[in-house]
């Protein structure tokens, strides 16, 4: 099948409107958050920060992702003998990719690295992270429930939280569905799509059984509630380091904004929408604009700046490049 100019010249569009309409986003969010703000109260509010409590917090993010990784050599056993290091510096490296380039490539980064290290086929490694996903739905479904119980949320919150709900629900009957019940048979299936589609299905559900409900199951769920405790505490940390006295559990509801409003793909390290849904949190609980937007910034610089350095080395060190790994996910 040939293809036409036409249709290079369409991919070629899309290829750069993606990241164009990311970028445009994040543009859009940052003006609105530094619109019409207080400098002389902002420098005000950032000359006050309590480095104790802005340490614990870091500390505590970090200590989040090896916990991530700790729960993710515990999905990879049945296709994978690797250790909680290697993981974690895939993490790391993925969540550096995340931070200098568009699109969430870094997904694909650790999925890539560990492949490689352990000496598994890329596709075997994509049911452990579908997995990862599955759980951190259900756990975040869970605080949404807790948060709802100590604070009164708003109800754009209380609605996304039906969704987050709904979502999981659909989400674990697909998952049983493929843990369960035998695999799709590929017989009779002419056209080549389909088939391509099936077999890539059958592929990761099989993937899925090995994992089943087996104990580092059990154990990669309770691990995960950990991590996402950790990572909101972190977040509640540095607002008390910044001066704003907000319980936890208004600490978590804005958490969960952010969290929500950054799950779609789109600026490197999600600038603008992090700091704009970071902003819209804290404003539904009365603080003022110029407050919200020092500590948009500060939250997001403090927890991300361990982030790259870290994930830096452990790119670096992983013994392959961005460009490299670009090309081996190219042959998928």
């Amino acid at each position: 099948m040939t293809v036409t100019g036409g249709e290079v010249k369409f991919k070629a569009l899309m290829k750069w409107l993606k990241p164009a309409f990311g970028y445009l986003l994040a543009g859009a969010g940052l003006v609105w958050v530094l619109y019409d703000i207080q400098y002389e109260k902002l420098l005000g509010y950032l000359s006050n920060i309590n480095w104790w409590w802005i340490a614990a917090a870091v500390f505590c993010d970090v200590l989040s992702y090896l916990c991530q990784g700790l729960r993710w050599r515990l999905l990879l056993q049945p296709v994978a003998r690797i250790s909680t290091l290697h993981t974690t510096q895939a993490i790391y490296a993925g969540l550096f990719t995340n931070e200098v380039l568009p699109m969430r490539l870094g997904e694909l980064v650790r999925t890539s690295l560990v492949a490689r290290w352990a000496g598994a086929k890329f596709l075997s490694i994509i049911p452990s992270i579908l997995v990862e996903r599955l759980i951190d739905g259900v756990w975040l479904a869970v605080l949404f429930g807790l948060t709802a119980i100590f604070v009164p949320l708003p109800e754009m919150l209380l609605k996304a939280g039906d969704t987050v709900g709904i979502a999981v629900v659909i989400a674990t009957v697909i998952f049983l569905s493929l843990v369960r019940f035998r695999p799709i048979q590929k017989g009779g299936w002419n056209w080549k799509p389909l088939r391509m589609t099936i077999s890539l299905i059958d592929r990761l559900a099989d993937g899925l059984r090995g994992l089943g409900f087996t104990r580092p199951f059990y154990l990669a769920f309770l691990l995960s509630s950990a991590l996402l405790f950790l990572q909101g505490l972190a977040f509640w940390l540095v607002m008390v380091g910044y001066g704003l006295h907000k319980s936890f559990w208004i600490g978590i509801a804005v958490f969960l904004i952010v969290h929500l409003g950054t799950l779609i793909p789109n600026a490197p390290g999600n600038v603008g929408s992090y700091q704009f849904f970071c902003v819209l949190g804290l404003s539904l609980f009365g603080v003022e604009k110029t407050r919200a937007t020092g500590f948009s910034l500060v939250v997001f610089i403090l927890l991300s700046l361990p982030l790259l350095l870290i994930g830096f080395v452990a790119l670096s060190r992983s013994g392959t490049t961005l460009l490299t790994i670009r090309r081996e996910i190219n042959r998928f």
